[in-house]
């Protein structure tokens, strides 16, 4: 169990932030690989009334089960902070079923194409997502703070929410009926 600190900010010029990376210091940990993410959760939709999610996710050749929740105390209001349990499953269809039998269903499924880049200290992941593009910064409060003003980032800039409330506001503005933050259910959504 790790208590999680991010922050997600917009991209709108991947290779300009790239070349940003590489010049503060960051090198690619996992080259772009696709991912995708269903989360599960009761019909009546109770983990997301607590702030909650049960996560399977499918990331370059490795299964992941997450189950991530609110702090018993709250953080910073600056940076997202959630209580993250993850473990490396060997069979994540196996395990889909299993959540399946046991009543559970499938509430939400989104995908990204994401590269992982590291400065030794803390992580940035790059996702391309039918949304848009997005960065993420996770590590210490004070990583963050620096390495996001390092890279140019403004305070105004950073972003709490989750993708699944990212989509919910999407939608709101474009007038979808999409149910998933898929490249299937977005048509217009950038190809690899």
């Amino acid at each position: 169990m790790v208590l999680e600190t991010e922050i997600k900010f917009r991209v709108n010029d991947l290779e300009d932030f790239r070349r940003r990376l590489q010049a503060a210091g960051f090198r690619v940990e996992t080259p772009r690989s696709f991912e995708s993410n269903v989360l599960y959760d009761t019909p009546d939709r109770r983990m997301r009334a607590r702030t909650e999610i049960l996560r399977i996710r499918s990331y370059a050749g490795k299964w992941t089960l997450t189950h991530k929740r609110l702090p018993d105390a709250p953080g910073s209001e600056r940076h997202k902070h959630r209580v993250e349990t993850e473990t490396e499953i060997a069979d994540g269809e196996a395990l889909a079923e299993i959540f399946r039998s046991l009543g559970l269903v499938a509430a939400f499924r989104y995908e990204k194409w994401r590269t992982e880049w590291s400065d030794g200290e803390g992580d940035c992941v790059v996702d391309e997502t039918p949304i848009g593009d997005y960065a993420e910064l996770e590590g210490a409060s004070e990583w963050i703070d620096r390495v996001s003003a390092r890279l140019g980032i403004a305070a105004s800039e950073h972003i709490t929410l989750s993708y699944g409330r990212l989509f919910d506001l999407w939608r709101q503005r474009h007038g979808s009926s999409a149910t998933d933050l898929t490249f299937a259910a977005i048509p217009s959504a950038r190809r690899a």
